[in-house]
């Protein structure tokens, strides 16, 4: 495989996969160091590319679990799972001060959410993925994609309610 063939078929998910190792990963630095390791594996093994039926849930694999080693390590002890990539460039002060807020309560609830649920959020509701891709992605039945999907939400909405309900009633 050509550079010009590695590049038709990667760059248009490379986007993905930095969002995916953004949103695990916080640091912009970080996320781009993922995902340039993600490319430099994909390059290496350019050659085992026609062997796998979607080289895009291949690096969305890598990806994650690139990510989640990272976690892990020693050397991440100031890294942690959030979410903070929304802006709105024409806002006023009080709806950017809520949408501030917002994010930060959602960063807050997901810091609770069990490491596979926030990643299925994440590949679903934020980057828009099918089920068949992140049951073909995580290695996991889409049964219990769908499962672990609800429960994410369900626990997500419970303590939206939650808060903005505090005081009512």
């Amino acid at each position: 495989m050509k550079q010009a063939e590695f590049l038709q078929t990667v760059m248009p998910f490379k986007d993905k996969l930095f969002r995916l190792a953004k949103r695990l990963l916080v640091s912009t630095e970080e996320a781009e160091d993922a995902t340039q390791e993600v490319l430099l594996k994909l390059w290496t093994n350019k050659g085992k590319m026609e062997g796998y039926r979607s080289v895009e849930a291949f690096a969305v694999t890598a990806t994650k679990n690139y990510c989640l080693d990272r976690l892990r390590s020693k050397q991440a002890g100031n890294l942690k799972l959030v979410h903070s990539n929304y802006t709105d460039e024409n806002t006023s002060l009080q709806r950017e001060v809520e949408a501030r807020d917002s994010v930060s309560l959602m960063q807050k609830i997901m810091d609770h959410l069990p490491e596979q649920q926030k990643i299925i959020l994440q590949l679903r509701d934020v980057e828009q993925y099918e089920f068949e891709e992140i049951s073909e992605m995580l290695d996991m039945n889409p049964t219990a994609v769908r499962v672990a999907l609800s429960r994410a939400r369900k626990t997500v909405r419970e303590e939206l309610i939650k808060k903005h309900n505090y005081g009512v009633g």
